[in-house]
């Protein structure tokens, strides 16, 4: 039986263990993870990513890894590895493609995106994988990430690839695909998945002028916030209840 797969029948053995050399390598950087918690169980979320650094997804390994560095049972690293999505729970690709298709971007394009991907890259729907044959894409619905007024929005390994439409979408899984530099919209450079994982469980992003990278937030984020502080000239739309468009009232 593989990992995510559910079974009626005889029950599990127990997970094989890693070698020793990677579990001496991980039991390392797991105690240094533990440590910034006053509370061990609280490390839980950064080592599941730490876990998924090793082999591109949360194994049945790494979660009795977890479950051994926190004293806890592995049911109860499984209920937190099913519950979020950014744990894998199966082999997966170098690149996380992920289309937001939540209500807006849907409706800006995102549905259309997805698609498109899916018959380009020749992934997904009946029962079919999600991850190309060469191992290099993992193409995923994802939520909404706060980029409403970028919409459409494609995410790559959790950086932001804005104002997409079907025509470069393809274009961008392409390059990824032939090993081609691709930069985010916005954010630092693009890393592998199990870069990615080892980031997101708290280690530094140590490639050059990634940090400097990161940058804020994209001006049409910022938009608002102008409009708020009177810096940028502009027509009231809706008037004032009891107000007339000459300002007199009703």
């Amino acid at each position: 039986m593989t990992d995510g797969q559910i079974s009626l029948g005889m029950p599990q053995l127990p997970a094989p263990d890693y070698p020793a050399d990677v579990r001496a390598r991980l039991e390392a950087d797991a105690r240094e993870i533990i440590a910034r918690y006053p509370g061990s169980r609280s490390a839980l979320l950064p080592m599941l990513h730490l876990v998924q650094s090793e082999e591109g997804h949360v194994t049945r390994t790494g979660m009795q890894f977890c479950a051994d560095m926190l004293d806890l049972t592995t049911a109860e690293v499984t209920a937190v590895a099913t519950f979020y999505t950014m744990y894998r729970r199966k082999p997966s690709g170098d690149y996380q493609v992920g289309v937001c298709t939540n209500t807006l971007c849907a409706v800006m394009g995102g549905d259309a995106i997805y698609e498109a991907l899916q018959e380009h890259l020749g992934v997904g729907g009946h029962g079919a994988d999600d991850t190309t044959a060469d191992g290099k894409v993992t193409l995923e619905h994802i939520e909404c990430n706060a980029a409403c007024d970028f919409a459409p929005v494609v995410m790559v390994n959790w950086e932001f690839f804005d104002n997409q439409t079907p025509e470069s979408a393809k274009r961008l899984v392409d390059d990824l695909r032939a090993g081609r530099t691709v930069e985010p919209t916005r954010g630092a450079p693009l890393c592998t998945f199990k870069e990615t994982a080892r980031i997101l469980a708290g280690f530094p992003d140590e490639r050059e002028g990634a940090v400097e990278a990161t940058g804020g937030a994209g001006p049409a984020s910022l938009v608002g916030l102008r409009l708020a502080k009177g810096e940028t000239p502009h027509h009231k739309i809706v008037h004032p209840r009891g107000a007339s468009a000459s300002g007199e009232g009703e």
